[in-house]
């Protein structure tokens, strides 16, 4: 089987949705005429390729392709925060900084991770050999901003990214980034600089991952500390960065901070908040640590977050009871897809994480 049809219909309303949102030139915004970033348009991207919508997937990287900048960036723009004040709560495209905009390093290194997940999905070299070239522009720009002691910056320098520092979250992804060029590179036999991409991004990614686990210094120097939230717990495992029993006593050390029972996981420690997004990355983090059982559990509890047109919303307000943002982001119901894929090995895609 090599796409979530066995699913269907009960994932048709959460495809057609991801679609309604997709725009002309083939970018996946947040929300209807919102923002767009390279790292969430991609994992909607992937989601639709495991259902099949070609023809979407090829816009979704056509349009990748179209607007990668010359140093091997893409612009990409932040959201404002959206507090959890004592009012009414709400969140839409006014709540999003459009001027906020980013050479993100981890944004523009995800294109290896959903072109590799094309390959294991579809076998398709030809796709392979359009895409090599974005890759490594892409990877190229990521590792120009790597330090002597392996960290990567987390956005090439801008007029509203001034700040040198380097995000645990962000260089944990681009390690798993950087898996996947490689396994793209060892593919590129058409690319007679192969063999010395490889050597260059090994040598890169190993840097990388010494400072994850032995210089946590290297992050969050200039700004608060990130470890109240989630993703720095858990994308350590999610992306291989920790393995073993590093892997195991990473998430059991946390599990009770992080994870309210029934409901998933929070965004943040201090907030009573749990999102789906998190909650489906944390389900593919538990099934690469081997503990399967527990990842289709957690999967299970996201189903009453599924409103009733198959889109997913953003997250859950448990002291309130209540879903907050009113929102249904097409990369919350990716990344339920992907998670999905991930528990019930239904595409050859679904080793994506757990390989």
């Amino acid at each position: 089987m090599n796409n979530i049809k066995s699913f269907s219909p009960y994932f048709d309303g959460t495809v057609e949705k991801i679609i309604s949102i997709q725009i002309e030139d083939g970018g996946i915004p947040w929300f209807k005429n919102g923002v767009l970033d390279p790292w969430n348009h991609l994992e909607a991207v992937m989601a639709l390729n495991l259902c099949g919508k070609k023809e979407n997937v090829k816009r979704g990287f056509d349009y990748l392709f179209n607007t990668q900048l010359n140093d091997g960036a893409w612009w990409g723009q932040l959201g404002s925060a959206v507090p959890l004040d004592e009012g009414l709560m709400h969140f839409s495209s006014e709540d999003m900084d459009s001027g906020n905009r980013t050479k993100d390093t981890n944004f523009a290194a995800y294109i290896a991770t959903a072109v590799w997940h094309d390959y294991l999905l579809n076998n398709n070299l030809d796709f392979v050999k359009t895409a090599w070239p974005h890759v490594k522009k892409a990877i190229e720009f990521s590792l120009s901003l790597q330090t002597e002691d392996g960290d990567i910056r987390w956005a090439a320098e801008t007029d509203t990214t001034r700040v040198d520092d380097a995000l645990v979250t962000g260089c944990c992804s681009i390690f798993k980034s950087l898996n996947s060029s490689l396994k793209l590179a060892e593919l590129a036999i058409f690319d007679t600089d192969a063999n010395r991409y490889i050597h260059k991004w090994t040598a890169a990614r190993d840097k990388l991952r010494d400072a994850l686990i032995n210089k946590p210094y290297r992050f969050d120097r200039n700004w608060q500390p990130k470890d109240n939230f989630s993703m720095d717990w858990y994308y350590p495992v999610l992306t291989g960065v920790l393995e073993g029993e590093a892997a195991q006593k990473r998430l059991d050390e946390k599990w009770d901070v992080f994870v309210v029972d029934k409901f998933g996981c929070k965004c943040v420690s201090d907030e009573p908040w749990v999102t789906v997004a998190e909650t489906a990355e944390l389900v593919m983090a538990l099934v690469k640590a081997g503990r399967k059982n527990q990842a289709k559990e957690i999967l299970s509890w996201l189903d009453k977050y599924r409103d009733k047109d198959g889109g997913y919303w953003m997250g859950y307000q448990t002291e309130r009871k209540m879903n907050w943002p009113l929102e249904k982001p097409p990369w919350t119901s990716g990344a339920v897809i992907l998670a999905t894929d991930a528990v019930f090995d239904i595409t050859p895609a679904s080793k994506l994480f757990s390989q």
